[in-house]
């Protein structure tokens, strides 16, 4: 399933369809979701015509509209000024799914509304639902980038809901920022205003769901791209320990308030409980710490970029410290990317400073391409490729390695061995050796 959600407010409304109808065109999207398109009525018509899908459907205010495939058959739940929801139930498969486009207000009384209407629909959710739009309103401090203080209550208030209507967010690819206000030096603002929620059963039905924010081209939202291969099962991400971690501050204090343990029990028992409760310290560390380094890279290119060209328009002493900063801080993350990528490729024998991300990443891709089993043979020597098949053969193999089966304890075939080394030889080989040779050897 492929899918975008977009906010194209913008006076370049004609550059933001152009770019949409082309993006349609590489990945044939199911079902397009276009939020404050500022157009009239028979202009979208034709752009829905341009864009081929087969049904559009609109909500009264002219403020969001849909565009849904044939392959899904569409029912207009609600048609509110603050959100458009949809139940689409696919031709062939009969997959029920029911979409809610979000253009939330500015104002927090009047976005209450709107969270009153998903408290409503999340009382009796029983079937996948998807939430996706702009909701005018962030969750913390770090997806605000200048401007003023963030209003604690509107962020409450925005908690509340998404958690009461138990809904996760689907997290994101690219640049942590979707909204940009289009100004420079102080008036610069950043904020991630547009997401994508998703319930258990959609997590359930769709697990290989993806979320990738656009570049901001024809509008100051960027386009979130739903990519989804209904086919890939999730996979848990293992533990893996980031070497650059030793080189922080507080990494040693970390590891000195988690290896400790309130109990008594075997060594290695213990030493498996601090292990486990290290690393799930340091997963949480990290995330406070660093975050994701990629992520944080697209979005560090954002503002420096924007840096950038107020420094060319007006090259003060401020506006370049202010470039300073920003382009200090991505080269920060820079290097943390880099040493990522070559722990990764197993690569030791690069001096600092050589930057080559793209080296380094095919090296891992190749590494992983060597290493993937496409498939293996069997007990019974029969080839096997399926996923399933392969897991439950490397099952069985390692269980028989590890399971003892019953054997004889019938040695009388040794009475008829002849003895080649007389007894009195024979009880020094076996003779357990004294502290003093057992000293000797290891100082030797």
């Amino acid at each position: 399933m492929d899918a975008i959600i977009w906010n194209v407010r913008s006076v370049n409304t004609m550059q933001a369809f152009e770019r949409l109808i082309t993006m349609h065109r590489k990945h044939h999207f199911e079902f397009i979701g276009i939020l404050e398109p500022m157009q009239q009525s028979h202009k979208m018509e034709r752009y829905r015509a341009r864009i081929g899908l087969a049904q559009a459907v609109v909500n009264v205010s002219n403020k969001i509209w849909a565009f849904i495939d044939e392959i899904f058959e569409v029912t207009i739940l609600y048609n509110m000024t603050q959100h458009l929801t949809l139940r689409l139930t696919h031709t062939e498969t009969h997959v029920e799914l029911i979409l809610t486009l979000v253009y939330a207000k500015c104002d927090r009384i009047e976005r209450i509304e709107l969270w009153d209407s998903l408290y409503a629909m999340a009382s009796d959710m029983t079937v996948p639902w998807l939430v996706g739009g702009d909701f005018n309103v962030i969750w913390d401090e770090e997806e605000k980038f200048g401007g003023l203080p963030v209003s604690l209550i509107e962020v409450d208030d925005f908690r509340h809901c998404i958690n009461t209507c138990n809904l996760t967010d689907l997290g994101f690819k690219g640049s942590i920022f979707t909204w940009w206000n289009g100004r420079s030096e102080e008036d610069c603002i950043f904020k991630r205003l547009d997401r994508c929620f998703g319930n258990h059963e959609l997590q359930q039905t769709f697990p290989g769901l993806e979320v990738t924010h656009l570049s901001k081209i024809g509008s100051d939202h960027c386009p979130m791209l739903l990519k989804c291969d209904i086919e890939t099962p999730l996979i848990k991400k293992s533990f893996r320990f980031l070497n650059f971690w030793t080189k922080h501050e507080t990494f040693k204090d970390v590891v000195k308030e988690n290896w400790n343990a309130d109990f008594s029990a075997n060594h290695f028992c213990i030493f498996n409980y601090k292990l486990k409760k290290l690393k799930k310290a340091l997963s949480t560390w990290s995330r406070a710490t660093y975050g994701d380094i990629f992520q944080k890279i697209a979005s560090l290119e954002e503002v420096v970029l924007v840096h950038e060209r107020q420094f060319e328009v007006n090259p003060t002493q401020m506006n370049k410290q202010r470039l300073q900063q920003v382009q200090a801080e991505m080269i920060k993350y820079f290097a943390l990317e880099e040493e990522s990528w070559r722990q990764k490729a197993g690569m030791l024998w690069f001096k600092d400073g050589d930057r080559n991300t793209k080296f380094f990443h095919a090296q891992v891709n190749g590494r992983r391409k060597r290493l993937k089993l496409s498939k293996i043979q069997n007990s019974l020597g029969n080839w096997i490729e399926e996923d399933h098949l392969i897991a439950e053969e490397a099952l069985k193999f390692y269980k028989d390695q590890f399971t003892e089966s019953e054997v004889t304890n019938a040695f009388d075939i040794l009475n008829h061995i002849p003895s080649m080394v007389e007894s009195d030889k024979h009880e020094r080989l076996m003779a357990l050796p004294s502290n003093e040779e057992v000293k000797r050897a290891v100082w030797g």
